[in-house]
């Protein structure tokens, strides 16, 4: 397959994103409506401990145009109905990740940049000064958005890591591209503390990095093993609980090339259902882990109860 990742696409990726800077999300970790409900959630997967942590939330309107392109008003309503969600509004979670080795604290992805994720992690009893590496999985402002707190590192004793791929073509970005010049904010000037990786690297003793492009040019999600317990940290590989996965061929708007990032779907969401390994999905409902079912010709999200307890 030829990934097909153009200037246009890249506008019009970052033109469809789900948050400008300037709106803040009205359940926000520790704010309004979650000020008194637990913003980190930990399980172990052998000797990790993986802590999910809810950086903010928010609704939106138009769902069908979000998440299902190519798909009839009415078959995307009734996929909706026999989910009990409405067709015509989405609620969007932004869920970094911290994995705790016993000895380095990785957290993976940085939340939008409004507080939440300095809030999610006081929740989970660390510091942001805690950090030892960050995990870019790609560089939506979602995901990079908490890089920096009024201009200065918020994790200052980290070193990052993130596909080469990404950085590459965002970096490249003429001004004026959202992404590019967030990218060019809050990324280039953290270069000289990053390792750039390709697929199958090892960020950490078994912890592995997996190529799923489609969603951006360099999109990584991340193979957690220990005592032979596994996880995938899925990212953005699908947006919606629902909709992403009983469909995997609906066209997402955020994503860029997506004919990549449908076969990206139907490959890892293939093998987890396959070999039930546990996910744990950026946007998925806080706290964003749990399985992965076939049915019929796509999947169902099933979400963790008390399986995997810490």
């Amino acid at each position: 397959m030829t990934l097909k990742f153009t200037r246009r696409a890249a506008l019009g990726a970052a033109a469809a994103l789900p948050l400008a800077a300037s709106v803040k999300p009205v359940l926000a970790a520790g704010s309004g409506a979650m000020a008194n409900s637990a913003v980190a959630r930990s399980f172990m997967l052998g000797d990790l401990t993986v802590t999910t942590l809810l950086d903010g939330s928010l609704p939106r309107d138009g769902a069908k145009e979000i998440f299902g392109g190519g798909a009839s008003d009415e078959e995307f309503a009734r996929v909706s109905a026999e989910n009990f969600i409405p067709a015509d509004k989405a609620q969007f979670f932004f869920t970094p990740t911290l994995v705790n080795t016993g000895s380095e604290m990785i957290l993976f992805d940085t939340g939008l940049g409004q507080g939440g994720i300095q809030k999610a992690l006081a929740d989970a009893g660390v510091s942001p000064d805690d950090i030892d590496v960050v995990v870019l999985t790609h560089m939506h402002p979602d995901h990079i958005g908490g890089m920096t707190t009024n201009d200065a590192p918020t994790f200052a004793n980290a070193r990052y890591v993130t596909a080469a791929t990404e950085y590459d073509f965002w970096s490249a970005q003429e001004a004026g591209n959202r992404v590019g010049d967030m990218v060019a904010a809050k990324v280039t000037p953290m270069a000289d503390k990053m390792t750039f990786v390709e697929d199958g690297a090892e960020v950490a003793p078994g912890i592995t990095a997996m190529a799923a492009f489609g969603h951006t040019p360099g999109h990584m999600v991340y193979h957690l093993e220990s005592n032979g317990q596994r996880l995938i940290l899925t990212a953005d590989l699908a947006n919606h609980y629902v909709w992403s996965f009983a469909h995997p061929e609906w066209e997402v708007r955020f994503d860029m090339d997506k004919a990549a990032a449908t076969a990206a779907r139907r490959k890892v969401l293939g093998m987890l259902a396959a070999d039930k390994i546990p996910m744990i999905g950026y946007h998925m409902p806080f706290p964003a882990a749990g399985f992965v079912e076939a049915r019929g010709e796509g999947f169902r999200f099933v979400p963790v109860s008390y399986q995997m307890m810490g």
